[in-house]
């Protein structure tokens, strides 16, 4: 089996194992949320503000991208049949991921608790 970035099982184990991750900070949010003592702008910078939650928000950001970019690029390339076209799409879809992801690292980054 090859686990080339290419390869289809490559892509698969990155799909699953964002997704798992995707679910499971999901689930930290939520219950952090939950049994949060106020619900304000304050306690959310706060709650963003602590190193542990600002890996883990960043290892969610970064599990995104890489989910949104295997799927979309599994579409793309299934669908997408003139070659010019698959690859100004797999362009454009890189581009904006890419841009997406360092717009949310860099609010991430300046996030300072009050």
């Amino acid at each position: 089996m090859s686990w080339h970035a290419s390869s289809g099982l490559g892509a698969w184990s990155l799909q699953r194992l964002s997704a798992v991750y995707l679910i499971v900070f999901s689930l930290y949010a939520l219950v952090q949320y939950l049994i949060g003592s106020s619900i304000s702008y304050a306690s959310w910078i706060s709650w963003v503000g602590q190193p542990v939650n600002k890996i883990a928000i960043g290892l969610f950001v970064l599990s995104m991208l890489a989910h949104a970019w295997v799927g979309s690029r599994d579409i793309i390339l299934d669908y997408v049949k003139p070659f010019y076209f698959r690859i100004i799409k797999l362009s454009i879809t890189a581009f904006l991921l890419l841009a997406m992801g360092l717009w949310a690292l860099t609010v991430l980054v300046n996030v300072t608790p009050l």
